[in-house]
C-alpha cells in the first residue's frame, strides 16, 4: 500500500457545485479513477478514510456530496458514532434530502462527476470505477447503465431498493450496463429483501452483464461504515477483497 494525499475539491455541476473529497496515491502517477458514492450519512471522516484505503491501492478516488443542493458537508449534523438510537432523529432530517434527488438530477450530476474526473491530471484516461454504499449503491448502478461508455466496473454494497417494482426502478438499466458489477448484499437488510435480491440477479443475467452477486452472512444494511452499529468487520473485508479484485481486474486493463 502507498501513502495517499487527500483534499477538498469543488466540482461545478449544470446545477451548481458539489463539493467533494479528491485523494489519490503518491506513487507516482496518474492512477485509475475511481467514483465513490456516499451512503445516506454523507461526506464525514469514515467515508474519506475508505477512499484512503482505496486510494492507496493505486487509485484517485471522488467521493462527492450528492446532497450538495442542499449546503455543503455536513449537511446534516452528525455524531462521531451513529447508534441505533439516533437514526431516527437523522432520518428525519435527511430523508426528505434524499428523497429530492430524483433520478434525472442524479445522473445529471453523474455526468458532471465523471467529466470533471477525466480532466484531472491525477486520474488516467479511459473508463472509470465506480462504488457505492447504500443508496451510493443505487447510483452507481444507475451510473453504469446511464453512462455506459464511461463506466468499466462498479461495485454495490448494502444497497437498498436496487430492483423494486417502481418503473424507475433501478434494475431496469441493466440491458444498457457494459460495466462488469459485483453487489455484497446484507442478509439483515429489509431495504433489500430476498424478491428484489432474485429480480436483480435475473435482470442482469438477462442483459448478459458480467456480474457476481453475494449476501454477506450475518451483515445488516450498513456493514461496511465502522463509525455505526451496523458495522461488520468480516463482511467489510470481504467487500474490500471483492472490490480491490474487481478493480484491480478491470481499470489496470484499461489504464
Amino acid at each position: 500500500m502507498n501513502a495517499v494525499r487527500g483534499t477538498s475539491v469543488d466540482i461545478p455541476t449544470p446545477d451548481g457545485v458539489a463539493d467533494a473529497y479528491l485523494v489519490h496515491s503518491d506513487a507516482p502517477g496518474p492512477h485509475p479513477a475511481v467514483l465513490l458514492y456516499m451512503d445516506a450519512f454523507g461526506l464525514r471522516p469514515h467515508l474519506n478514510a475508505m477512499a484512503d484505503r482505496l486510494a492507496s491501492a493505486g487509485y484517485t478516488v471522488v467521493v462527492p456530496n450528492v446532497l450538495y443542493r442542499h449546503g455543503r458537508t455536513p449537511v446534516v449534523d452528525l455524531p462521531e458514532f451513529i447508534d441505533p438510537s439516533q437514526r431516527p432523529e437523522i432520518f428525519q432530517k435527511i430523508g426528505p434530502l434524499i428523497q429530492s434527488l430524483t433520478p434525472e438530477l442524479a445522473m445529471r450530476d453523474a455526468g458532471a462527476y465523471l467529466d470533471w474526473l477525466a480532466n484531472r491530471p491525477e486520474a488516467t484516461n479511459g473508463p472509470v470505477g465506480i462504488t457505492g454504499y447504500c443508496m451510493g449503491a443505487v447510483l452507481a448502478l444507475r451510473t453504469a447503465g446511464t453512462y455506459p461508455e464511461r463506466v468499466a466496473a462498479a461495485g454495490g454494497f448494502h444497497g437498498g431498493n436496487l430492483a423494486t417494482e417502481a418503473p424507475d426502478s433501478p434494475h431496469l438499466v441493466a440491458d444498457r450496463v457494459t460495466a462488469e458489477l459485483y453487489f455484497g448484499h446484507a442478509d439483515q437488510d429489509p431495504s433489500l429483501p430476498t424478491a428484489q435480491i432474485d429480480r436483480l440477479e435475473e435482470a442482469l443475467t438477462a442483459a448478459g452483464v458480467r456480474h457476481r452477486c453475494e449476501v454477506y452472512p450475518g451483515a445488516h444494511h450498513g456493514y461496511t461504515q465502522a463509525d455505526t452499529a451496523a458495522y461488520n468487520p468480516e463482511a467489510a473485508e470481504r467487500h474490500w477483497t471483492a472490490l480491490l479484485d474487481l478493480f484491480d481486474r478491470t481499470l489496470r486493463a484499461t489504464a
